[in-house]
């Protein structure tokens, strides 16, 4: 019985071979893996029940073998040696969402409304110009008047602003 599982294994391995190199893509990490397979499946040769698919059992310690090793080699990372991330702090962001808001306060409400159809609500450019009875090339020209505001106001820089 066991010489009938080592004569099994043995012509099986050329095959074992082939699904190593799949999963290593690399002739000598392939032949480890497979060595350390077989050496898994004689091991465990009492757990296999004759009659059943010898292919699938060891395919399947193989690809068990491979995901351990996988997992055994991942980089563990010590929390005192991880770099710092700057992170804004929670006052910055609201110093920055009044910002936005007085900005936005500060456009013209044709201008406003517009902005507020296209970016905020998401609507087309003709779903808005349907709503408001205003041609597209209005609506655009609001949109992107409104924009360059903004971004003048925010920036500082007045001059550029959009009339």
């Amino acid at each position: 019985m066991q010489q009938e599982f080592n004569d099994q294994l043995i012509s099986f391995m050329p095959k074992m071979r082939v699904w190593a190199l799949a999963l290593t893509r690399n002739r000598a990490a392939a032949d480890d893996l497979t060595q350390d397979v077989a050496t898994k499946a004689l091991v465990a040769q009492e757990c296999f029940i004759p009659g059943t698919n010898f292919s699938a059992w060891v395919h399947r310690i193989m690809i068990n073998h491979f995901i351990s090793s996988i997992r055994s080699k991942r980089e563990f990372t010590d929390m005192d040696n991880m770099p710092e991330v700057p992170v804004a702090a929670a006052h910055e962001d609201r110093t920055a969402l009044r910002e936005l808001g007085w900005a936005l306060n500060r456009l013209p409400p044709d201008q406003r409304e517009a902005l507020f159809m296209i970016v905020l609500q998401e609507k087309s450019y003709e779903d808005a110009a349907e709503q408001t009875g205003y041609a597209i090339g209005t609506l655009k020209s609001r949109v992107h008047r409104a924009r360059l505001q903004l971004r003048a106001f925010l920036s500082g820089d007045e001059t550029k602003m959009a009339a």
